[in-house]
């Protein structure tokens, strides 16, 4: 079988701000098969953007192709002059970006856009390439086909957005599609219907394609090959089955044991005392945006009687889907959103929002956003980042400053060699540990973490849940600890909280929670995690049920009942329908809000843990 890409001794420089270049693409050698999806994975600055993006002949701002050959069908793609670049991607060669939102421009159609490409390639009339990208929509399973190209990207959600800038790379037949990180900023369930789009198209196409990831599971369910890259060097290059039971390579069984993150010892909480408060209790909590309506709550009501605990030194994981509540419920903490009903309680005294909360009460509550590019002032150095709130609540300046700086990086674990460095000269998993330095300067006794691994490949990720459990052992700081992911949440936190829509549907120990009985929500949480095992797509697609992500509603779409009744696919009609869920106990201290009773959980729940088993 004659190869469709060729890539021989493929070197890409990169200059630093000093002018000189370093190599960070050394060498690399692969080719694909027609057909044949190969992955490229590593951790971030491994080169695995790069050299997809070679593969166009294109390097980015500060990088140079520096050597080597890439040979896509009977093109030298290096050798190509701009004008016949400009003709070979979009049309042999699509991309598929990691973020659709900033992909489309918001003033247009989506089919406008979708269709654009076929239209500089001139590769068929308007008419045809509006019918074939319906056609695309529907064979990437997008609501409404016929339809949904009339809509702008802000009326669609970001799974559906990311199916959308499919149908635009596959609307010109290219010869080779890449895919960069599709699914990565998505939520499991999102994740789960995205990548089963993909790999459907890919299969009835008989598309060529790379697919880049830092995930391994999700690797698992798209790639025929896998190419392991570290430092910008290719450490091993196999077919899948061969790498996930039999990696040759240090670097992939290490990649390969990052993939599913191992429960952390974090110690007991410091007792509390008798008749003392904890550190944060939520009481009834009602909170939203919008104007009031007649009973004085939000109009668009996010999050409705919100009750949780976090007593000194634990730490709480809060998980959900995106729209779930998960950041509305930090925010309400933190102060940033107002508290519409209920109450927010710290060491026993009422927490407001605004300029109605107290220096002290702000610097004991601290907030790590999710991106750290957006978070830390690209103009400001690592020193002044972290001075500011040395200042701001300790009246820290000059040579104490200085030193408390060093100090804080001491305990992220980054050199001091970093503090005159500016943000953009940092690796994301750095800023993530700078973001983390900077709340842990106001000396807190709670840090919210909102999503802070979710955009972090699996090693760096690994570092970072190290890294929190090391922090509260040694400053018995406190967490709330927000994702999507609940293989993650286990890996850091004393108890879970699952939300949906606004919901507190269900508390679980961690200990207890890998065993049923689940909420039914939770169920379907756990299972549209990707396993590190090919076929584990194909098999939760024939259970079909249990994965079906659907729509998420608002939180007063149900006029008081179960908010995911839409979606549950064990609701006792004549019940779930009519009534609200009551809250009941389980026997290992958690609690449900679902008609269903713990048994009857436990016995609906069994044939999908016997297939578990058997797997």
């Amino acid at each position: 079988m004659t190869a469709l890409v060729t890539v021989s001794g493929l070197q890409v420089m990169a200059r630093n701000d000093e002018g000189e270049e370093s190599a960070i693409v050394k060498g690399v050698d692969f080719s694909i098969e027609r057909g044949e999806v190969l992955a490229l994975i590593g951790e971030s600055g491994s080169g695995k953007t790069t050299i997809a993006l070679s593969l166009m002949g294109y390097a980015r701002s500060g990088c140079r192709i520096a050597g080597g050959s890439v040979r896509i069908g009977e093109q030298q793609v290096l050798e190509l002059g701009e004008r016949e670049l400009a003709g070979l991607r979009g049309r042999t060669v699509a991309y598929i970006a990691q973020s659709a939102s900033s992909a489309f421009n918001p003033a247009k159609t989506l089919m406008d856009q979708v269709i654009e490409g076929a239209a500089i390639h001139r590769c068929m009339p308007r008419e045809a390439a509006r019918a074939k990208a319906i056609g695309l929509f529907r064979a990437l399973a997008l609501p409404d086909p016929e339809h949904v190209g009339e809509r702008y990207p802000h009326q669609v959600s970001g799974g559906q957005l990311q199916r959308v800038m499919a149908a635009m790379a596959f609307i010109t037949d290219p010869a080779l599609v890449i895919l960069d990180e599709p699914t990565t900023a998505l939520d499991v369930t999102t994740q789960i219907e995205v990548l089963r789009a993909f790999r459907d198209v890919v299969r009835q196409l008989g598309t060529t394609a790379v697919y880049v990831s830092h995930d391994l599971a999700v690797v698992a369910q798209m790639a025929d090959r896998i190419v392991v890259l570290r430092h910008g060097e290719v450490r091993e290059n196999g077919a899948t089955t061969q790498m996930l039971l039999a990696p040759a390579h240090d670097y992939t069984r290490s990649l390969l044991a990052a993939a599913e993150p191992p429960i952390r010892p974090l110690g007991q909480p410091p007792a509390t005392l008798p008749g003392s408060a904890p550190l944060l209790q939520i009481r009834g909590l009602v909170a939203g945006y919008g104007a009031p309506d007649r009973d004085g709550l939000p109009s668009k009501r996010i999050l409705s009687d919100i009750n949780l605990v976090i007593p000194r030194g634990a730490t709480l994981g809060v998980i959900g889907e995106s729209g779930s509540g998960k950041t509305t419920l930090a925010r309400v903490v933190a102060g940033m959103l107002p508290i519409a009903r209920g109450s927010v309680l710290l060491d026993g005294v009422p927490l407001v929002g605004g300029a109605g909360r107290s220096r002290e009460q702000y610097q004991r509550v601290q907030f790590v956003f999710q991106n750290a590019d957006t978070a830390l002032n690209p103009a400001h150095t690592i020193s002044q980042i972290l001075g500011r709130p040395l200042q701001f609540y300790h009246h820290f300046k000059g040579d104490a400053q200085r030193k408390r700086v060093l100090r804080l990086l001491d305990l992220v674990q980054l050199p001091a060699s970093v503090m005159e460095r500016l943000p953009g000269e940092l690796s994301g998993g750095q800023k993530q540990r700078v973001n983390l330095a900077r709340a842990l300067a106001a000396d807190p006794d709670l840090i919210l973490c909102d999503e802070i691994t979710s955009a972090l490949d699996t090693v760096v990720a690994a570092s970072i849940l190290d890294l929190m459990a090391e922090l509260r052992r040694e400053l018995k700081v406190s967490y709330m600890f927000i994702s999507h992911d609940i293989n993650t949440v286990r890996a850091i936190c004393d108890e879970i909280v699952v939300l949906y829509a606004g919901s507190h549907v269900e508390s679980r120990e961690r200990h207890a929670a890998p065993d049923a009985p689940y909420h039914p929500y939770s169920q379907l949480l756990v299972n549209s995690v990707p396993k590190l095992r090919q076929g584990w797509l194909d098999e939760v697609c024939g259970r079909g049920a249990d994965v079906l992500p659907g729509l998420l509603p608002q939180a007063s779409a149900s006029a008081g009942l179960c908010t995911f009744l839409p979606r549950c696919r064990v609701r006792i009609d004549g019940q779930c329908n009519l009534t609200a869920p009551p809250r009941q106990q389980l026997n290992d201290g958690g609690s449900i809000l679902c008609h269903h009773t713990p048994a009857a959980l436990q016995q609906l729940q069994a044939p999908f843990h016997q297939i578990e088993e058997v797997a």
